[in-house]
């Protein structure tokens, strides 16, 4: 197996004076701000190969965070992805998704095969658009089986489900959600688990009492006005949240006892970030919907999925002289051929080079490292995470929790790039509580990344806090 693709490698040093012009002049980039660009120059990644990228300076990064949002997960340069690419563009590069397509039927069988109890695979082009298509489809089952009741869909505080206004009206990080509505009607929030920072601090078990308080807004609500709801197995954005154990079993004993569909979002945990195949799959849920897109391709071509049961599926073929009946809906890239014919590949290279094992291997050897970085920096007030998906939770002090200022857990952040390591931060989530640091490096992570990595935080809340 080979992991480690960085050896004697040397990033294109060409001028790209009139490119980083161009992109000052012309660019409007994703999550930031502007006005410093009057004066600085924007980041520009030039190249990229296993775990490193290289910006326009020609200076090397360790990318601890897959491409700035937990995507490139089996790493940069992967020639045989870009063959497979390649190959499939010149042969058929698109027709609509009204047709099907050899790769988009391959991957389709494939995916289904690590997915038992689930059936169909719906294509789309982001996570914003799969979660959407479930939102649709619930409406739609309201409407045809519910007497247009159960339309209402819960989602979670802290979650993050998308950037439409519609996935924005199911996200509960107030700060993504800001200036955008008014929202879709119809999306109800239910609280968030995070036991760090428990709502029910005088509780003995602390799952049940988080996830009964999704059976309180339910009842609250009318069970019979609710279709379904929609959370991350592990909640990303909103500060890297595993569940405490049991708290999937009691939800999922909730949701079936009032017949509410569940919706598992893996936009970042799916394809292997957590050391299993999905999220889900380590707490034993039976989901009528997963959706899934960063990482099943890797961010070589564009693609997301919608997954369902074959009992979802029927709901849409029960009267075939219905005109109305069938799922009436249209992703226009969903028809790109590029997305199956990558993750087909994609997900065969997480298979030949045993990447599943390697991301709980070094998952397990970051979460130790980052427990050695909590014993030595009072700051780090929390880490958790499941796999090659970590976060350390900064506070200024530990009784009360109280969380730093968010413009310092960003100074640690800059810190890292500056020393070449990159990582991440909770950003425009929740108002006072951006204070999470995340990491989730490519699962070809080695030990000599993941120390790297930490060594690199050690620096900086030296430099930061000391």
């Amino acid at each position: 197996m080979n992991i480690n693709l960085r050896t004697n490698y040397t990033a294109t040093t060409n001028d790209l004076s009139a490119v980083i012009q161009a992109d000052r002049k012309h660019l409007w980039h994703h999550l930031v701000q502007h006005k410093p660009f009057e004066t600085i120059d924007p980041k520009i990644m030039v190249e990229g190969k296993g775990m490193r990228v290289w910006d326009a300076t020609g200076k090397e990064h360790l990318d601890g965070v897959s491409g700035g949002v937990w995507t490139v997960n089996v790493g940069y340069g992967r020639e045989s992805i870009a063959n497979a690419v390649r190959d499939q563009l010149v042969k058929l590069n698109y027709f609509s998704g009204s047709a099907g397509s050899i790769p988009g039927a391959q991957f389709a069988q494939r995916l289904i095969e690590k997915m038992p109890g689930l059936s169909r695979v719906y294509y789309a082009n982001s996570g914003s658009e799969a979660n959407e298509k479930v939102f649709k489809m619930v409406r739609q089952i309201s409407h045809r089986h519910h007497g247009g009741k159960k339309s209402k869909i819960l989602f979670r505080e802290r979650d993050y489900h998308g950037t439409t206004i519609t996935t924005l009206s199911a996200g509960g990080q107030p700060e993504r959600g800001a200036q955008y509505g008014p929202y879709t009607p119809g999306f109800v929030q239910v609280p968030h688990c995070l036991e760090y920072r428990s709502q029910y601090p005088d509780v003995d078990d602390y799952a049940l009492a988080a996830a009964n308080a999704i059976e309180d807004v339910i009842l609250r609500e009318g069970p019979d006005t609710i279709g379904a709801i929609c959370l991350e197995p592990i909640t990303a954005g909103g500060g890297v949240i595993p569940p405490p154990q049991g708290y999937w079993d009691r939800v999922q004993d909730i949701c079936r006892k009032y017949d509410i569909l569940i919706h598992i979002d893996e936009v970042v945990c799916g394809v292997g970030r957590t050391g299993t195949w999905f999220g889900y799959q380590h707490y034993g849920i039976k989901p009528d919907f997963v959706t899934m897109a960063k990482g099943v391709a890797s961010g070589y071509a564009a693609i997301a999925c919608t997954v369902t049961t074959e009992a979802v599926f029927e709901m849409f073929k029960d009267n075939p002289d219905d005109p109305m009946g069938y799922f009436r809906d249209i992703s226009t890239f969903g028809g790109c051929t590029a997305g199956p014919a990558a993750a087909l590949e994609n997900m065969a290279i997480i298979e030949n080079e045993n990447l599943l094992a390697n991301t709980s291997a070094m998952g397990a050897r970051l979460m130790d490292n980052l427990r050695a970085l909590q014993d030595k920096h009072r700051v780090i007030g929390d880490v958790r995470g499941k796999g090659l998906f970590c976060g350390a939770e900064l506070v200024s002090d530990r009784t009360t929790k109280e969380p730093v200022n968010e413009k310092l857990a960003q100074a640690v952040v800059a810190n890292c790039m500056a020393q070449g390591v990159i990582i991440g931060v909770t950003n425009r989530s929740l108002p006072g509580f951006n204070n999470t640091l995340c990491l989730s490096p490519a699962l070809i992570a080695t030990a000599d990344d993941i120390d790297q990595i930490t060594d690199a935080i050690d620096h900086a809340l030296i430099q930061t806090f000391n």
